[in-house]
């Protein structure tokens, strides 16, 4: 058979293009099971514990329990979803944003009058905001922001909280509540609203169960190509105890149990034992005793600390080759492929070798991804390392959910000013195949 010589330069030409793209995401039976999986090795009672919490996980809430099929009261009067398992749902219950946003649905639910923001859609990112300034010092409270400054967010005092997307105003189970939505579309404009979503909580045990030597440890190691490349980083700590935090997107909680208590109070609304107090205090608005909650927390951060990590997809010699340029042009500096836990009373969790590929430092990011919002040590440019275990398998990438597409992702490290600058130049200079190797090991993850 002959083949025309055109038809064979373009055929090149095509697999030039191929070689620079994003594999995508990878089907479900590539990773976790299709249920959530506890870690490997569980005693009878951890995996019990582990069903219960992954049933509080689950769990729906409404404002007085009334609302059919809902199974936790104290939603709201602010809120930006009413169940965990909503925000963690990508490829299953643990994860990350899925490809249908519920926050659609929800904003109308039972009744709710809610507006849907401009920068919540359908195919879009679950997200929360946060406003850099001009909040009135309340998260979901105070005053509009100030006018835009020039190259930073509007003026006003220091805010940095989430500010929830939604109300109970006009839901069946929120008789009397009578309160508004923020101005978004004001902050919006005046750059001063600032967007996160969901992190995965996969392996969140082994996270947390981490020790501080090996965090300090890790950062210390290889400075002379660290200092080369321009990579400094440093560690977040607890402001009381001055250890290390390593939870959320600028590593600003300490442990699993803070970081969901925060979360059904910030998230959901749903006062609890660490966070006694609702956030919004209008009358007619606090429809329960506080806390509503005396169980969800315990039960949900045991799910969590007990939730297996990913696993990897298959592996090839592309992958393999990929793994290799990953660590030679510098990204391993930072994107730390093992981190180790120190002693643990749960034996699946104790001295283990964590592939989470993150140092769970913080590294300035340079202007192209500041949001002016400080959390402990760390300040407006500064996010902490994104672990990349299950990246394979995440539809929205990068802190605010900005891009479906890994290169870009990549591109978005190396603007002028960031760490991550002379990394990016160096994926930039790869021959496409070099890429492309690198781009099928990420996705392998």
């Amino acid at each position: 058979m002959r083949i025309h010589i055109a038809g064979l330069i373009g055929i090149i030409a095509g697999a030039s293009l191929v070689a620079q793209t994003d594999p995508g995401v990878r089907p479900g039976a590539g990773n976790i099971a299709d249920v959530a999986q506890p870690v490997a090795g569980l005693s009878a009672a951890d995996l019990a514990n582990f069903k219960q919490g992954l049933a509080r996980f689950r769990a729906v809430a409404s404002v007085k329990g009334t609302e059919p099929a809902s199974e936790i009261t104290g939603l709201g009067p602010r809120f930006n979803l009413n169940s965990c398992a909503g925000c963690h749902a990508q490829p299953t219950v643990g994860g990350t944003s899925p490809r249908q946003n519920p926050q659609i649905a929800v904003a109308k639910q039972f009744g709710a009058s809610n507006s849907i923001p401009s920068f919540i859609t359908l195919d879009g990112p679950v997200r929360v905001v946060r406003f850099a300034r001009g909040g009135g010092g309340g998260r979901g409270r105070g005053g509009p922001p100030g006018p835009a400054g020039r190259g930073g967010p509007g003026r006003g005092g220091p805010d940095g909280g989430v500010h929830d997307l939604f109300v109970i105003t006009g839901r069946k189970d929120a008789e009397g509540c009578n309160i508004a939505q923020p101005n978004f579309e004001q902050a919006v404009s005046q750059r001063n609203a600032f967007f996160r979503i969901p992190t995965p909580v996969y392996g969140a045990g082994l996270i947390e169960a981490i020790s501080e030597a090996s965090i300090m440890s890790n950062l210390r190691s290889d400075r002379p190509l660290k200092d080369s490349l321009g990579i400094g980083g440093h560690e977040n700590r607890n402001q009381n105890d001055g250890t290390i935090t390593r939870f959320g997107w600028k590593s600003q909680d300490k442990s699993l149990v803070t970081f969901t208590a925060e979360a059904f109070n910030v998230e959901e609304g749903v006062t609890n034992e660490q966070f006694p107090h609702e956030r919004e205090d209008t009358p007619g608005c606090v429809l329960n005793p506080s806390p509503e909650d005396h169980a969800a927390v315990s039960a949900v951060a045991g799910f969590m600390r007990l939730l297996a990590p990913p696993v990897r997809g298959a592996e090839n010699e592309s992958t393999e080759r990929g793994s290799q340029t990953f660590g030679k042009i510098g990204c391993a500096t930072c994107h730390s492929p093992n981190l180790r836990t120190g002693k643990s009373d749960i034996a699946a969790l104790n001295e283990k070798w964590v592939p989470l590929y993150s140092d769970l430092a913080l590294h300035d990011m340079g202007p192209g991804l500041e949001d002016f919002i400080d959390q402990g040590q760390a300040r407006g440019r500064d996010w902490r390392t994104a672990p990349l275990w299950g990246l394979g398998q995440r539809i929205f990438l990068m802190h605010d959910g900005r891009t479906t597409d890994l290169v870009q992702a990549i591109r978005e490290h190396g603007t002028p000013g960031s760490e991550g600058y002379q990394t990016t130049t160096r994926f930039n200079g790869l021959k496409p195949e070099e890429k492309q190797d690198l781009l099928n090991f990420l996705r392998s993850l």
